[in-house]
């Protein structure tokens, strides 16, 4: 009876140690996953600086700065939504918008040379940096999650609670091609 009794307690106390340790790594990957959105958001709150001022400088360039305004309102819409693909296909759009405003500078040396659009597009290159450090953290954590979730005996707990997969920020296709280079 006492060794029914105490393998009874071992197993609940494995149970629950490894609930917790779910329950961790799932509130960890969603610590991770709110960097990421707050710094996609920090983004979207420059853009509207950075248009205006561009604005002033390449008038002609009005389709340039609608895709902008258009990837900042996808990627915000994503966001609040808390949907990961579409802020991750928000999140490219944006970011090649933002290649394009970055590429018309070369077009306009005076808008080059204005010091509120280099601010603007220092502190958005470090927010970048900032968004690719936040999905790699996210990333990890997810990936740390996921492996619990598959890895024998935690993955009995896992599909007893209903642990559900948790997916990662991948690279659109089109971004993981070679870049042509024509000299």
């Amino acid at each position: 009876m006492y060794i029914f009794l105490g393998i009874a307690a071992v197993i609940a106390v494995w149970v629950m140690v490894t609930y917790n340790g779910f329950i961790s790594l799932k509130n960890n990957a969603k610590k991770a996953f709110s960097g990421i959105d707050v710094q996609l958001k920090r983004r979207n709150d420059l853009i509207p600086n950075l248009i205006e001022t561009v604005k002033g400088y390449a008038k002609h360039e009005k389709g340039t700065l609608e895709a902008v305004t258009k990837a900042r309102t996808a990627s915000m819409a994503a966001s609040s939504k808390g949907d990961m693909k579409a802020m991750a296909k928000a999140d490219n759009m944006l970011s090649g918008a933002l290649k394009s405003i970055f590429a018309l500078s070369e077009s306009y040396p005076d808008l080059k040379a204005n010091q509120n659009f280099l601010e603007l597009q220092e502190v958005l290159t470090e927010t970048e940096d900032q968004i690719a450090a936040s999905r790699r953290i996210y990333n990890e954590n997810a990936t740390y999650f996921n492996t619990k979730t598959e890895m024998v005996p935690a993955n009995i707990i896992a599909n007893m609670f209903n642990m559900k997969h948790m997916d990662l920020f991948e690279a659109e296709e089109s971004e993981k091609e070679n870049i042509k280079v024509k000299l």
